[in-house]
This record gives C-alpha cells, sequence and structure tokens, in this order.
C-alpha cells in the first residue's frame, strides 16, 4: 500500500484467485489485476492513518493484508494504514555496527512488569550504563493473544498491539538511539504461528515439497517462490528502513528449505548493503544456525553468503559444561573433557568442525578458516532465550551456580574473542526464571501446547506438575524481571563486574582483536582451572572448588579486574587464583 496526500493505493499479491475486493473504511470495492506485476491486484481509495481494511478473495471472508503494517485487534482482526513519514524522529541516527558489539537480548513482555515497548524504553539508561552497544529485541510480530515468545507470529511487517504497535517502537528505537545504542530484531522466515496465519488463503506462500517442524516450509523454491521471497525481503527491509533499526537476528536458518542456485539468505545479504549502501548507516544480519557451516558468514566477495554474524551454540555447550558437569543430550559431546571442547572453539569457532556429533549420530560441520572469517562474526554468550527457556523450569544459570562461576562464565564471554551476548538480568545474576508461555486463544491449540510440553518432558523423567503450564497467567508473571534484585548482594557486585569487564573490552585494544589464530590457550581439566591469552592481556579462571596454581609464563602483569581478592602472581609467573573465580591482567 502506498499513501498520497487524500488516496492511497492498496495492493494484494493473489495469483490464482478470480476476484479480489478491497473493504476500506466500511465500503467494498473490487480490485483490478495490475497488468505490470503478474499475480497482483489493486485499488485507489481514500484513507489515513489508523483506517481499517482487509481484503477478501473469491467471495470469501474479509482478512487481514498479509503485508499488513499493524493489526490494532491482533491477527484475526482488519489491518490498519501506517503513515510511517507522520513520526518525526529525534536522532539522526549514523548507525552503530556489528564489530566491537556487546549485545543484550530483552524480551519485550517480561523486560518489566508492563510487558510494553514504553516501558522497556524507561529502563534504557540501565544499559547504558552497564555499557552495551546493542539491544536484541526478540520478535515483535503480531500473535494470538497478550503474552508469547514471539516464536508464532504473523503479519510479518507489523508490531505485536500488546507491546504499544508501530508508534511505540519508533519511539523505543528513537530513546534508544538518543543513549548511543543500536537495535537488532528477531525475525522468524522459516515458519509462521499456527493461529492467525491466512497467508494461504491468497497465494502459495507454503509448499509441501519440503517439510519442517512446523510442518509445510515456506515457499522458497517451489512455483511462485519469487513473490515469497520478496515478500520476506521487502519485510526485512522495512524494519531497517522504516524503523531505523541497525540489524536483523535470523531465527533458525537450517529450517529455510531452499534448493535454488541462489540461496534466499544471499538474496536477503545482497538486498540489504544495497539498503546499506542507500541509508548511508552500516546494518548487518545474525543468524541462528546449526549447521556449523562457515560459508554463512563467510563475505559474498569471497564465495559465502555474506551474513555478517551468527550465534555460536559450540560455545555455549562448552561453557555450559564447564560450569554445570550436565551431559545430556546435545551436552554429551561437550561434557567429555569440557575445557578441551571450550579452547577448540576459544581458537578455532567451532567445536564441531567435521567431527563427530553423538547427539546427532554422524559427522558435523566444517572447519572455520581463521585467516578468512574474523572472530567477530561468531556471537559468544553464556545464556540466551533458548538455553534457558526451552528448560523444563525455565532455570537460569544463577538458579544452581555460586556467583563465583557465574563470574568466571562474564569473563569468558565478555573478554574472549567472539561478539559478547547476554540475557536480560544476566547482568546481576537474576533468579527469575523464564519459562515458556503463550496465550492461545483458540482452546483446542492452547491445550495441544499445554499437552505436548508435558510430554516433550515426561520423556526425560520430568512429572507432569513439575513442568510449568504454557497457558497459565502466572507462568509468564513469574518470567518477568525483578529489578529490585540489582540492588542487592550478591547482584550489586555480579552487577559491577560485567560493568568493569565491558569497560576493559571497550577500552583494551587486544580485547576487540577479532583475530581467532592469535587467541592463546591453557588448561588443566583435572584441577580445572583455564586460561587464555589476548596480545597483553591473560584472562585466568578456577573453576574448581581448591585453590589454583596457574602458570601464565613471563612479562611484568597487573590486575586489570578480578572477581575477589585472592588473586596473586608470584616471581615464576605462576598465578594463585581461589575456588570459583576470575581474574584479568595485562602487562604494566
Amino acid at each position: 500500500m502506498t499513501e498520497g496526500a487524500e488516496v492511497a493505493r492498496f495492493e494484494v499479491w493473489a495469483p490464482e484467485k478470480d476476484e479480489v475486493t478491497l473493504d476500506v473504511g466500511g465500503e467494498r470495492l473490487p480490485m483490478e489485476r495490475d497488468v505490470s506485476r503478474q499475480g497482483w491486484w489493486a485499488a485507489q481509495a481514500p484513507a489515513e492513518d489508523g483506517t481499517r481494511y482487509g481484503f477478501s478473495v473469491d467471495g470469501g471472508p474479509v482478512l487481514p493484508d498479509p503485508r499488513s503494517r499493524r493489526q490494532p485487534d491482533g491477527p484475526d482482526g482488519l489491518s490498519a494504514v501506517v503513515d510511517h513519514d507522520a513520526y518525526a524522529w529525534r536522532v539522526p541516527w549514523p548507525g552503530r555496527g556489528l564489530p566491537g558489539a556487546v549485545l543484550y537480548e530483552l524480551h519485550v513482555g517480561t523486560f518489566t512488569p508492563e510487558g510494553t515497548l514504553d516501558a522497556a524504553a524507561g529502563r534504557l539508561d540501565a544499559l547504558a550504563a552497564l555499557g552495551v552497544t546493542h539491544v536484541e529485541l526478540m520478535p515483535l510480530a503480531p500473535f494470538p493473544g497478550v503474552h508469547g515468545w514471539g516464536y508464532e507470529g504473523v503479519s510479518l511487517w507489523a508490531v505485536h498491539e500488546p507491546y504499544g504497535g508501530p508508534a511505540a517502537l519508533k519511539r523505543f528505537v528513537d530513546a534508544a538511539h538518543e543513549r548511543g545504542l543500536g537495535v537488532v530484531l528477531d525475525v522468524v522466515h522459516n515458519h509462521l504461528g499456527p493461529s492467525g496465519n491466512y497467508l494461504p488463503a491468497f497465494g502459495p506462500y507454503f509448499t509441501d515439497t519440503h517439510h519442517t517442524p512446523w510442518g509445510s516450509a515456506v515457499n522458497l523454491d517451489a512455483p511462485g517462490s519469487d513473490e515469497v521471497r520478496a515478500f520476506l525481503v521487502e519485510s526485512a527491509l522495512a524494519w531497517l528502513r522504516d524503523y531505523h533499526l541497525d540489524g536483523l537476528r535470523l531465527d533458525a536458518v537450517h529450517a529455510l528449505c531452499d534448493t535454488r542456485a541462489v540461496h534466499f539468505l544471499e538474496e536477503l545479504a545482497d538486498a540489504v548493503r544495497d539498503l546499506s549502501r542507500d541509508l548511508g548507516r552500516p546494518l548487518f544480519l545474525i543468524a541462528e544456525s546449526d549447521l556449523n557451516d562457515p560459508r554463512l558468514i563467510t563475505p559474498r566477495d569471497q564465495g559465502g553468503l555474506g551474513l555478517q554474524a551468527q550465534w555460536n551454540d559450540d560455545f555455549h555447550h562448552a561453557l555450559h559444561t564447564a560450569l554445570t558437569g550436565e551431559s545430556a543430550g546435545y551436552y554429551a559431546d561437550f561434557a567429555e573433557q569440557p575445557l578441551r571442547a571450550l579452547a577448540k572453539t576459544l581458537t578455532g569457532g567451532f567445536f564441531h568442525d567435521g567431527s563427530y556429533s553423538s547427539f546427532r549420530g554422524r559427522t558435523h560441520g566444517r572447519p572455520l578458516d581463521r585467516t578468512r572469517v574474523s572472530a567477530h562474526r561468531l556471537l559468544g554468550y553464556a545464556q540466551t532465550h533458548d538455553q534457558i527457556g526451552n528448560r523444563a523450569q525455565g532455570d537460569r544459570l544463577a538458579d544452581s551456580l555460586p556467583p563465583g562461576l557465574l563470574a568466571c562464565a562474564a569473563a569468558l564471554v565478555l573478554t574472549g574473542p567472539f561478539t559478547p551476548m547476554l540475557f536480560m538480568g544476566e547482568e546481576w545474576g537474576a533468579r527469575t526464571p523464564w519459562q515458556f508461555f503463550t496465550d492461545h486463544t483458540d482452546p483446542e491449540l492452547a491445550d495441544a501446547v499445554r499437552q505436548g510440553r508435558r510430554r516433550e518432558f515426561a520423556a526425560h523423567g520430568w512429572a507432569e506438575k513439575d513442568v510449568p503450564d504454557p497457558q497459565d497467567p502466572a507462568t509468564r508473571d513469574r518470567s518477568c524481571l525483578d529489578w529490585s534484585e540489582r540492588d542487592r548482594e550478591p547482584h550489586r557486585h555480579l552487577l559491577e563486574w560485567h560493568r568493569t569487564l565491558i569497560a576493559l573490552r571497550r577500552a583494551r585494544p587486544d580485547l576487540l582483536d577479532a583475530d581467532l589464530a592469535a587467541v592463546r590457550v591453557a588448561f588443566d581439566e583435572q584441577a580445572r582451572w583455564f586460561a587464555f591469552r589476548r596480545g597483553d592481556i591473560r584472562v585466568a579462571l578456577n573453576l574448581g572448588d581448591e585453590p589454583a596454581a596457574i602458570p601464565l609464563g613471563g612479562g611484568a602483569l597487573r590486575t586489570l579486574a578480578s572477581w575477589d581478592d585472592s588473586a596473586s602472581l608470584d616471581t615464576d609467573g605462576v598465578l594463585h587464583l581461589g575456588p570459583r573465580s576470575a581474574v584479568v591482567l595485562g602487562e604494566r
């Protein structure tokens, strides 16, 4: 839809339909085929910001626009016109790229008790004081009900109305940019939610050529896929352009089924690169992928797909097993020698780089060429929404680990070679869980989700009563951050530790060096100490319950940051470090 001063042009792709009608402002108007664009229909009608409208195909019910910019009454209601030019942006934002970044993942619905974008904006001063550079918002596309994770969204161009809708997102982005914070949005292209998804009524948006855990795949390579790919690409560009976002996180790209010669991700990367050039500010794409395929983040001119970065679950798994000793499921390969696994990821990027994966029952991944791929293209983290929320009770590391081990995790994430990312509340060791919650309005779907969750964890030995009901409002309420924790110990100490490490990362060039080949690692699996060197910086951790003697070698070193007062360095270059502690040292 494009707007003029008094008349708006409404367009919709419905290639296999014989008749399309526009319902706008309570009036029904026939639409005409657009002879210049195969499968498209168009009509003009008076409209302004907020005008409700929808489309009827072949005499069926009035449905929301597939490219709706706003769904005031939820996914099942009429669409509303959005005049993006009506918002007066306050900040002339030059952009903030990914190199040197520290990301902070947050869920709008649980970041504050209010669960809105405006309420989240009211907490941005705390994030600026923490020192992070970008806020990564979990998905905002409309979904049924009020509360949910956001990964069952529909209307991929719109903002969930209970969060505040399009205007609230613009206010949030402006507020973030005023504080020097970039904003990244998590978008889901691999599937749409089961409720409120009317795309199949318009055209072949899905195909049975491929199947996914969510059913028929999004149509990226079957007949009609040119327009479906354009639908997704243009949606991504709209977020970056219309809302002044700095980047997108792409959910589960390994579930994008595409056999065409030019992969969808390559097409998307090219389009974002062109938009970045046109806007004159950096834009980036971060993938979630379990493929361990370096081509995903290899630049286009070097034969890759050209995405700027990806989440690195191998680093997380190695760190998690080293901290907790867990060995079930995909942790099994890492738990055999967790510190060795951690060393391999810190120096080579991936743990599974063509090695055997017992979880998959086959070899997995391929080596990352450290001469071609910068370390900043991998995101490193100790916790994410997935790694917390997909546990039966949504328990965080702080629920079972002492503060000293949380401090060790922070030291690895924030001084390591990868682009660091924190999950909301991690910086103060939040004890509130982050559980799986939904608010489906369809009773059958709600019960199916509830029972499916219970069956999933029953297979792992969990009693039904111990698996939170996703549909119970209390499950969401338990998952909201308790901001008062920050003012109590040990949370206050952890928060200051995170601030110190982030400030060090910003101040010391060696901690921004993205050369994986330059990282040097030493460890003792039995004594449970781990140390690594980045230029003139040494980072040492003692994960064990006993004091450790860690040989750091020569050089006049001074303490830059220490979790406690247990660290001392003797004249032979041996660091004596107390249990469950971390220290960062630099050459004088």
